[in-house]
């Protein structure tokens, strides 16, 4: 499951019972219009800590939530006479406890120990029912503070299992894409240099009865020696020709690989003259997506004048500055086309386009074989380096 479907989820399940059980106990502790209001305050500062705990965001907030809900639970234990004013220090140290590096045994008995305390001090403002208040005020709240942190120690551990297998599954992707960078290497050394050794052999014995022939060989083992360097150097800087299906497939394969849904529309075939362009804009951006963005979904159109990429997880800013595609953008003006990249409303949206180019419409009565490109025949490239780059170089 995608990072953004389990906060979705987490949304979902978590938030509404929190807003619903707060509202419930102020409408019963409902004495005067001030009480009121600050007994929501405490369900408020209760409601952004559970938004922020769903988007793994909680330290941010913890110690003004802890405050604010503090203050309340004092103020209604001491002066309003609001037993269920702990809710928000309840709901919020719960979430908070669990969190932290170390010491949580520590803390979460010191914050059982203030709700306690601050409860039983019930007892000298109105020594009237002590039995009635040490239960209402003391063994209520202590008892369901009890209860509720290992629930969501339990759940946070639940979430951090989540991204801990999210990371593996990255990780395994990468290794996948060494293996083939690897077998692309290979295909371009190991021939070569088997062909150097017979040329080397061949050329030995021909020095003393042919030497000319002996000097064409060592031409040719020369000339293939600088094209293997040549290719080696693509290869490490992947600049070596990009098959467009297959960047598309390996893209799909490396964004579900990161638990992030993909949809791929091919509306129609780009123009060859810059397929190999787009590629590299597809490659560029898939890179920016696994390393900088929070996506769950992907979105590749593309038509016969360009490529639209869109995520939706980008973050909260300005737009970032992206090296990779800015030296993408002069290469696609030169070509004549135009690199868009826009962010705004939680969406990151990469679009290469080239107008007037060339196209092979796709069938739409059979959308299946535009969305599903074929595999990376007839490729000489290293198609899935994007995960490699993402990792392993910094911009």
């Amino acid at each position: 499951m995608s990072q953004g479907r389990l906060r979705r989820l987490n949304l979902l399940l978590q938030v509404p019972p929190v807003i619903l059980t707060g509202v419930v106990l102020v409408l019963i502790d409902h004495t005067s219009w001030w009480g009121t209001a600050v007994l929501v305050v405490g369900v408020l500062a209760a409601v952004v800590a559970m938004e922020r705990w769903t988007a793994d965001d909680l330290a941010r907030v913890a110690l003004p939530c802890l405050a604010v809900t503090a203050a309340v639970w004092v103020f209604g234990a001491l002066v309003a006479d609001s037993s269920t004013a702990f809710y928000g220090l309840g709901v919020v140290g719960s979430l908070v406890v669990p969190q932290l590096p170390r010491h949580r045994i520590a803390a979460g008995l010191g914050l059982l120990g203030f709700i306690a305390a601050v409860g039983a001090s019930r007892v000298l403002v109105s020594p009237g029912d002590v039995v009635g208040d040490l239960i209402t005020y003391v063994l209520v709240p202590t008892g369901v503070f009890v209860v509720a942190t290992p629930l969501l120690y339990g759940s946070q551990r639940y979430l951090d299992l989540m991204k801990e297998t999210r990371d593996r599954e990255a990780e395994l992707a990468v290794a996948q894409e060494r293996i083939r960078f690897a077998s692309d290497l290979h295909d371009i050394q190991g021939h070569t240099l088997h062909v150097v050794k017979l040329k080397t052999v061949l050329a030995q014995k021909l020095v003393h009865g042919d030497a000319d022939r002996a000097q064409e060989e060592l031409r040719e083992i020369h000339a293939l020696v600088a094209d293997t360097i040549a290719q080696t150097k693509n290869l490490a800087h992947g600049q070596r020709r990009l098959n467009l299906s297959a960047e598309l497939e390996n893209a799909k394969n490396l964004f579900e690989a990161a638990g992030i849904d993909v949809r791929v529309d091919r509306l129609a075939e780009a123009d060859p003259r810059t397929a190999e362009l787009l590629g590299q804009v597809l490659r560029e951006t898939t890179t920016n997506i696994l390393r900088h963005a929070q996506a769950s979904l992907v979105r590749i159109t593309l038509s016969g004048s360009g490529i639209d990429i869109v995520n939706d997880g980008a973050r909260d800013g300005a737009l970032p500055a992206l090296s990779g595609l800015s030296a993408l953008r002069q290469r696609v003006a030169d070509e004549g086309g135009e690199l868009t990249v826009e962010q705004g409303a939680g969406r990151f949206r990469t679009a290469a386009a080239f107008p007037g180019d060339g196209a092979v419409s796709v069938d739409p009565a059979n959308p299946e074989a535009a969305a599903a490109p074929a595999g990376p025949a007839g490729s000489s490239g290293p198609a899935g380096s994007a995960t490699t780059r993402a990792l392993e170089s910094s911009r």
